[in-house]
């Protein structure tokens, strides 16, 4: 007797593939090396792309979970290296690379990853060098973000108290390179800001490796500098060194020690200052001094003082003068004024309401023999107009035709007779003749055809 064969289903078999391939010691934790093609970054987050050498390809995948930790976006033809597992998609029986991590393949990750932050964060305008602020020139306390155990932060306290011992400095400890570096300088950043007692800030550490210093590269730390109210001098690594936090900064220092040098002022530097200005000043009193000294002497020989009737008598001369124009100015005005005064006197008598009311009243019977003449015309106009209407209507009435011998008929109902059709044999017709009317019955009709 046969067995039966044991059927699977396509879900069973694809499952039990599945299973295989996610023991197996190799397939659960592989590095691939090809260049990505039909890159999509679905909206869900996940990533969906082929890798592919001169030989052959594969589907990959990349979940959201996965690719928000990566430092650089993939793009289209970019060659990688993929760490994943290789596992089947029961639904469709394939099987594919599931990545978990990825980095370009012949270009530094974090150089690319920089790179890519740095155009990002310059289109919005975060190192725009229109929002650079100017350092305070004395400062009363600043603060100083940095690790406290490097040599970095002697440094800074150092140059401070020897430059500007006035100068307080407040220290907000941080770590300065791994994980815990980006959040925590952020967070120092915000910090200083509530506090409110810094004038100025220094963000740095001494320098390191690009991974070392890779916490002032962190957009999170670059976004917390551009958000502070306190101007900030960025203060990363060495003078070949830079970081995102320089460009993001007002200031940007070539090392810490510059850093604390750009902050405050030099309190011997400042006294030679002040001694040329005093220099300048004492000059520039002395010179003024004698400026005006000489110009007194100038003046106290001018004329004005030697000979000072000269000048009198000229100003006398000139009122003199102005005395003679007023006179003038003023007769004219009063000529002028008795000329206007004469014309409006001879317009008064013209407009006076005697002579008014004479010239209106002959207006007036003038208008009145117009209007007399006027209807009188019209009344003739009018009666020969009647007399014409009623010749007219004598003419046309029918008074005057029956006069002639003919007669109107009505029917009972008063209407016209016109037509024999209007009455029947036995009906009774009114007819109307010069001097009265007859009621007539009809005995007999007889239609003519015109």
């Amino acid at each position: 007797m046969l067995l039966e064969p044991h059927v699977y289903t396509i879900k069973d078999i694809n499952k039990y593939i599945r299973m295989k391939m996610d023991g197996d010691a190799v397939l659960s934790d592989v590095w691939l090396r090809g260049e990505i093609s039909n890159f999509t970054h679905h909206s869900s987050g996940h990533m969906y792309f082929t890798l592919k050498d001169k030989d052959s390809r594969i589907k990959c995948v990349m979940f959201a979970s996965h690719n928000a930790r990566l430092r650089f976006v993939p793009k289209e033809g970019a060659k990688v290296l993929a760490r994943g597992t290789i596992s089947v998609f029961e639904r469709d029986g394939a099987y594919q690379f599931y990545a978990n991590a990825m980095q370009p393949d012949g270009l530094g990750s974090l150089y690319l990853a920089y790179e890519q932050l740095k155009a990002k964060l310059e289109e919005e305008g975060l190192f725009a060098q229109s929002r650079k602020r100017a350092l305070p020139l004395f400062p009363h306390t600043v603060g100083v973000i940095t690790s406290p155990t490097g040599a970095a932060v002697r440094d800074i306290i150092t140059t401070i108290k020897r430059r500007f011992p006035a100068a307080n400095i407040l220290l907000a400890p941080v770590h300065v390179q791994g994980e815990l570096a980006a959040p925590s300088i952020a967070k120092a950043i915000a910090a200083m800001n509530d506090f409110g007692a810094c004038d100025v800030l220094i963000v740095g550490r001494g320098g390191g490796s690009m991974e070392e210093l890779w916490a002032f590269n962190e957009e999170v730390v670059v976004r917390a500098i551009t958000a502070s109210l306190i101007p900030v001098i960025s203060a990363v690594g060495h003078e070949t060194d830079y970081t995102l936090s320089d460009f993001a900064a007002d200031v940007r220092a070539a090392t810490p020690t510059a850093a604390a040098e750009l902050a405050v002022p030099h309190v011997q530097e400042m006294k030679a200052a002040l001694q040329r200005y005093h220099q300048r000043l004492d000059h520039a009193i002395k010179g003024k001094v004698l400026s005006y000294a000489e110009r007194l002497k100038r003046v106290q020989r001018s004329t004005v003082f030697s000979q000072p009737k000269r000048y009198f008598l000229q100003h006398a001369e000139r009122v003199d003068f102005l005395q003679l124009m007023l006179k003038n100015s003023l007769q004219d005005k009063l000529q002028r004024s008795k000329f206007q005064l004469s014309e409006r006197q001879s317009k008064l008598v013209r407009m006076h309401p005697e002579q008014r009311v004479q010239m209106l009243k002959r207006q007036v019977d003038h208008l009145q023999q117009q209007m007399l003449e006027l209807m009188k015309t019209t009344y003739k106009q009018k009666q020969l107009q009647t007399g014409a209407l009623i010749r007219q209507l004598d003419a046309l009435s029918p008074l005057k035709v029956m006069a002639r011998g003919y007669s109107l008929s009505y029917t009972e109902d008063n209407k016209l007779l016109k037509q024999v059709s209007q009455v029947n044999v036995g009906d009774t017709i009114k007819v109307r003749v010069t001097d009265g009317s007859l009621l007539c019955k009809v005995e007999h009709k007889k239609e003519e055809k015109a």
